[in-house]
């Protein structure tokens, strides 16, 4: 696809976020379609293509009252919303819908209107990881943050500086759930939840949505908002199972998503002003630094602890405050996605002056799968 052909023109997030106990899942997304579209000027007929996860986007459509030309329903976990923007861009490329809508609500704490997880017992890991007991993602994502630290020296300490560091940003977000500054010894003395991981060093759990309206670089000019070009994209899959892992060091959907997306986007790392990756679990920003090329394996974590990804460091990362203070209602890509549109729009709580290029990165489920979306606001 060739770059900065499509743009963000709307994008916004449910109306309350953290604790909501009066809508239901399909009611956020909703909420978070309406708001995206009052913010770009647009009302449901206007829409022709449409892509959610958790709610199928066929009951969206018919709940909106649209009646697209394209859909897609790829739910992958948590990094869906990169891949549907990716499937969106190409998609209005191809001249198959002009005004997409790309959406995300859940109702991850209230549990309002949300199917009940389940690992289906024939599934590979209902069959092979399940019968061991494991406890979600807290205990799984142990296994290949134990194999990194023994690797490369990695400690506590410098896990926990991921938590502290994003918590600064979050203490300038005024929706962020978490907005109280932290110390490596608070991260360190909170509740153990599955070694090493510590309460801090987890991701929150919550209500809430977003959603994105893209069309073509072309049209852009038609909205009342500042459109964010699209640059490049990437997206790949590795495994559903956690033990199975290529490396445990590292993610091979990670090292494909990312380079395919900076070689579309025909950028450098050192052309990237602002950074969002992914961050349900404190040592997840450690694996996309590297694997995403911005540092050589192990030197991520003191990367990390020497404020280099802080407030006034020389690569602001997950300046929203994260999964990990921000908001995570179980699929946190939408709203790492809503945090660069911001910064590109030059309207971020924590906005970083000058910015003009941010690289956004996600995860699904435990090293699954991984959707890289490049955006920029220079006009082609």
């Amino acid at each position: 696809m060739p770059h900065n052909t499509v743009a963000v023109v709307g994008a916004a997030e449910t109306t309350k976020m953290g604790v909501i106990t009066d809508l239901s899942q399909i009611g956020l997304h909703a909420d978070a379609a309406l708001n995206a579209m009052a913010d770009c000027g647009l009302k449901p007929s206007d829409i022709d293509g449409i892509a959610c996860a958790n709610e199928t986007p066929v009951q969206l459509a018919h709940y909106l009252g649209i009646t697209p030309t394209w859909i897609d329903g790829t739910a992958v976990g948590g990094c869906s919303f990169m891949i549907h923007v990716r499937h969106a861009a190409a998609a209005i490329e191809a001249g198959l819908a002009k005004t997409i809508l790309v959406t995300h609500g859940e109702s991850g704490k209230s549990r309002i209107g949300n199917p009940m997880r389940s690992v289906h017992p024939q599934s590979l890991n209902g069959q092979f990881e399940q019968p061991f007991g494991p406890m979600g993602p807290p205990s799984m994502f142990t296994i290949p943050v134990l194999r990194y630290m023994k690797t490369y020296g990695v400690t506590e300490e410098q896990i926990a500086q991921v938590a502290v560091v994003q918590r600064e940003w979050a203490s300038k977000n005024p929706r962020a759930t978490f907005r109280n500054l932290i110390t490596t010894d608070d991260v360190l003395n909170s509740r153990m939840i599955a070694w090493p991981f510590r309460l801090l060093m987890c991701c929150l759990v919550t209500d809430g949505g977003g959603a994105l309206i893209l069309t073509s670089a072309d049209r852009a000019k038609d909205f009342p908002t500042k459109p964010v070009y699209i640059l490049g994209t990437g997206e790949s899959a590795e495994t559903p199972m956690i033990s199975q892992m290529e490396d445990f060091t590292s993610s091979r959907a990670f090292r494909v998503a990312g380079p395919t997306a900076f070689k579309e986007a025909g950028i450098t790392h050192e052309d990237v002003d602002h950074l969002m990756i992914y961050d349900a679990f404190a040592h997840l920003p450690i694996y996309g630094l590297e694997d995403l090329g911005f540092l050589p394996k192990g030197e991520a974590a003191a990367f990390i602890a020497g404020r280099n990804t802080a407030p006034g460091g020389s690569l602001p990362l997950n300046t929203n405050g994260g999964g990990l203070s921000y908001m995570h209602s179980g699929m946190y890509g939408m709203y790492a996605l809503q945090e660069s549109v911001r910064q590109m729009r030059g309207i971020a709580p924590a906005q970083i002056p000058g910015a003009k290029i941010s690289v956004c990165h996600g995860v699904g489920g435990m090293f699954a799968a991984s959707g890289t979306v490049i955006f920029s606001n220079q006009a082609p």
